[in-house]
């Protein structure tokens, strides 16, 4: 008899990814979706082999009961924005969300839980040193998005079910269609939209599709309690945007924006984005802010305890490149 594992997030692009893996390694699936039509991305050829569950991680009680029955809980969910007007939402749904859910699959005697956290939660690699499961962000001003992970992850390890955290660096591939901040890079850049190099950070890139098998790995595999980093290259943003323009044919931007400018326009389009209802920030200031760190980060525990392999970025990015293409985003 097949395993049975509850998914959140499944619409969502490393969620989608996820379950098309765990449906493709014989497992039964449940999904949580926030709408009849919830599967977008990769999920959606695999709709129809899905169990849906319709819901929301702001309501965990009014759907808790559709955990009776799952083995396994995969928490692929989380609210994405950088707007100032949901942050209390972004924490309501990341961490109490988390917390909820938690304590529905400790009544349901759910096993174990796999959690995707984010290598956002690691911090910047300030002495030259790529982080590792070791390290954590510091708590700094404000509550974002991605300190609204570290507390996910503290909310999820404080519950009384086996927890383990996989924490993807920036993943990249097919079927971002929303897309993350990476695919709006990756789009922006082959649409011509990227009019100045970029700051002098760095971050780590991974295929989605080597994430994805990694949270089937961690079903049976992962260390309760543990943290694990899947990421595959450190690039340089200036290395990143060399790829691109040798996979696309554009060219460099010879112009550099200062840093500090950079930032004064994040700070300017988030008083912006506090005046104007419903507008969402150009230039985040959280996303100003890391693009001017190191975030490389090791993989090395991964590939030791869940014999995680990640293929090569580039070919990733063309993968992303031709979905997109494929799919309208991009003139072919």
């Amino acid at each position: 008899m097949a395993e049975r594992v509850f998914v959140t997030g499944g619409s969502g692009f490393v969620g989608s990814h996820v379950l098309a893996e765990l449906l493709a390694a014989g497992f039964e699936v449940r999904a949580l979706v926030r709408s009849p039509n919830g599967a977008k991305g990769a999920a959606q050829r695999h709709v129809r082999n899905v169990e849906r569950v319709e819901g929301d991680l702001q309501n965990v009680g009014a759907w808790a009961g559709a955990l009776r029955g799952c083995r396994y809980v995969v928490h692929c969910a989380a609210l994405y924005s950088f707007s100032p007007r949901d942050r209390a939402a972004v924490r309501r749904v990341n961490v109490l969300g988390t917390a909820g859910l938690v304590e529905a699959a400790r009544i349901a005697r759910v096993e174990r839980i796999v959690l995707t956290s984010s290598s956002a939660t690691l911090g910047a690699a300030r002495d030259g040193r790529p982080r590792t499961e070791q390290d954590f962000a510091s708590e700094g001003p404000g509550a974002g998005y991605h300190h609204s992970k570290l507390e996910q992850e503290r909310a999820a390890f404080a519950g009384r079910v086996p927890v383990v955290a996989l924490l993807p660096t920036a993943p990249v591939g097919p079927g971002d269609w929303k897309p993350t901040p990476t695919g709006r890079m990756i789009l922006d850049f082959a649409r011509g939209k990227m009019f100045a190099r970029p700051p002098r950070g760095g971050l780590n890139l991974v295929a989605v599709e080597d994430v994805a098998r990694a949270h089937v790995t961690a079903l049976r595999d992962g260390m309760q309690g543990e943290r694990y980093v899947l990421g595959c290259e450190n690039l340089l943003l200036d290395d990143v945007w060399k790829l691109l323009a040798e996979l696309t044919g554009r060219q460099l931007p010879a112009l550099r924006v200062p840093d500090a400018l950079v930032l004064a326009l994040a700070y300017a389009d988030e008083a912006r984005c506090r005046v104007l209802p419903n507008a969402q920030p150009f230039v985040p200031v959280e996303g100003a802010r890391m693009a001017r760190e190191l975030r490389f980060a090791d993989s090395a525990k991964a590939k030791r305890e869940l014999r995680f392999h990640a293929s090569p970025v580039r070919d990733a990015l063309q993968r992303a490149l031709s979905w997109y293409r494929e799919h309208g985003y991009l003139a072919s």
